[in-house]
């Protein structure tokens, strides 16, 4: 996987990535920015109301640090949609279907309804090998992990 070594929480799936961060920070986290390439996050922001516009999921536990990245979001030029708390940013983690698709608002909203709130086993099992896939596929096309 993309990250150092196996963390025994995170394989598991007792924990999202963004939970154990903050936990070894003691400090809270939020979860947005990581489902878009840099290059989409630099050129295709687009002023309020545009048709199409690429939207964010918004996953954090502190529901004023939430309001002011989902302001943020918004000023770049993409729809903040709230994902959740920071236990249900699995939803949007590498390997899911919100992961890097640029999907305007109402689809983001429809994906994260229709994941539910509790990860499964087998939503954790799927997610991870379709990241695994990916980044198979990238290292046959020569991008080094």
């Amino acid at each position: 996987m993309l990250r150092d070594g196996q963390i025994p929480e995170l394989e598991s799936g007792d924990l999202t990535e963004s939970e154990w961060v903050q936990q070894h920070l003691v400090r809270p986290v939020l979860k947005v920015f990581n489902n878009i390439f840099a290059a989409n996050l630099e050129n295709n922001g687009q002023p309020a109301g545009t048709p199409g516009r690429i939207a964010l999921a918004v996953a954090g536990d502190d529901t004023a640090a939430k309001q002011k990245a989902m302001a943020l979001v918004d000023e770049l030029g993409f729809d903040a949609v709230d994902g959740g708390s920071l236990h249900e940013s699995w939803r949007q983690q590498p390997g899911s279907p919100l992961y890097c698709t640029d999907l305007p608002a109402a689809e983001v909203q429809q994906h994260l309804a229709s994941l539910g709130t509790t990860r499964t086993a087998e939503q954790h099992a799927e997610f991870a090998a379709n990241q695994a896939a990916s980044e198979k596929q990238l290292e046959a096309q020569g991008v080094r992990l």
